[in-house]
């Protein structure tokens, strides 16, 4: 079998406008056929529902490319141990997913598009399945860690530092999957606020969101002396080592975080570009890391912090969104930029960049992760 990425994209596109029905669909077909499978997902499946189709969405679209697509692939493997998932576990969810293909691609479907699938599955399962057994030697399936400090900064919005008991590696700019005792099964993905210490201990910044059950667990709930779970670091924006370029980061609310790390390392590797941060938020009561930010911007004079404020006239600083703010500034087109924030926004300013001229291939972007 052949991989034919045209058939896979062009039936999926069938597909992309029913998602909810058909992620709806996949898992219903799986625990029918698979009823052990249940209790190693969540008790509600909102979020494993996004999840999953974005997953998939990422996976079909990269088929043409085959390098990231694997390193993609390769950290979703990994990922995938934290839940106790073994090889068998990707038959019944290949087998379901081909159903739920053939199902709401109907229209279109033929045994061409089922042999492309089928090899695309293959492929991909292949791919996550050694990627999880040559881990399985060298690194656990998740970390334990210690809350040594946990400070709210804002109503909603608390920096915790955490010490996993044994090293995570990871890279600037990366995530991890978080799990508290509150909430067995349900994992919520968090940046990592800081470039690798001495001491190992990492730094998260988390917004409560309404109805959110982990991030309202961690803001309000969790106290120094508290044991989270970890999976393993995820994520592919990290600085650009042998770049000679200067940088721009644009961050709204707890976007933050990864940017902040990616800045650090810069810092740390001895380079010295001129950096432009651009940090908004909807009022300056919610810039929550300021004071640290400018402490930074004391001992390196090669960052520039700009806190921008959207919803406040009284605000006596830069006022305005992101995306339009960047615009107010001279051409971007010869800098690294690093985005990172809701979704809107980091589209909307990857759209401006473009329009200014900054090639796509320069733009590294990111989504809050959490409960947003």
């Amino acid at each position: 079998m052949s991989l034919n990425p045209r058939l896979v994209k062009e039936s999926f596109s069938v597909v992309e406008p029913v998602a909810d029905k058909a992620t709806a669909y996949f898992y219903g077909r799986l625990f029918a056929e698979n009823p052990q499978l249940r209790g190693m997902f969540p008790p509600a499946m909102d979020v494993q529902r996004d999840r999953l189709f974005g997953a998939l969405t990422r996976i079909v679209w990269s088929l043409d490319s085959p390098d990231s697509l694997a390193a993609f692939l390769g950290q979703l493997g990994r990922d995938h141990r934290k839940y106790g998932v073994i090889a068998e576990h990707y038959t019944a969810v290949g087998n379901a997913l081909l159903a739920t293909i053939r199902r709401f691609a109907a229209d279109v479907w033929n045994h061409e598009i089922e042999a492309a699938w089928v090899s695309a599955y293959t492929a991909a399962a292949n791919l996550m399945i050694e990627s999880a057994e040559s881990d399985s030697g060298v690194s656990p399936a998740w970390w334990l860690a210690e809350v040594v400090d946990h400070e709210l900064r804002h109503r909603d919005i608390a920096v915790l530092t955490l010490r996993p008991t044994q090293r995570l590696p990871f890279t600037p700019g990366q995530y991890v999957n978080v799990q508290t005792a509150r909430w067995p099964r349900v994992w919520r993905t968090f940046s990592i606020a800081n470039a690798p210490r001495p001491d190992n201990t990492i730094r998260l910044h988390v917004r409560s969101v309404p109805g959110g059950w982990v991030s309202t667990t961690l803001a309000g709930h969790t106290r120094v002396g508290d044991t989270l779970m970890l999976g393993p670091p995820m994520g592919t924006m990290a600085p650009r080592e042998h770049s000679v370029r200067d940088m721009l980061c644009v961050a709204g609310g707890t976007g933050l975080a990864p940017l902040k790390a990616i800045i650090e390392s810069v810092i740390a590797s001895g380079r010295r570009p001129n950096i432009h941060l651009l940090y908004g938020a909807r009022t300056s009561d919610e810039l929550y890391d300021l004071p640290d930010l400018i402490r930074m911007e004391s001992s390196f004079p090669w960052l520039r912090v700009l806190p921008v404020v959207s919803d406040q006239p009284s605000y006596d600083g830069m006022r305005g969104s992101l995306p339009e703010v960047t615009r107010r500034f001279h051409s971007w087109a010869e800098h690294d930029v690093y985005v990172c924030g809701p979704a809107s926004m980091v589209n909307e300013t990857v759209r401006n960049l473009q329009i200014d001229g900054v090639p796509l291939a320069r733009i590294h972007r990111d989504i809050i992760h959490g409960e947003h």
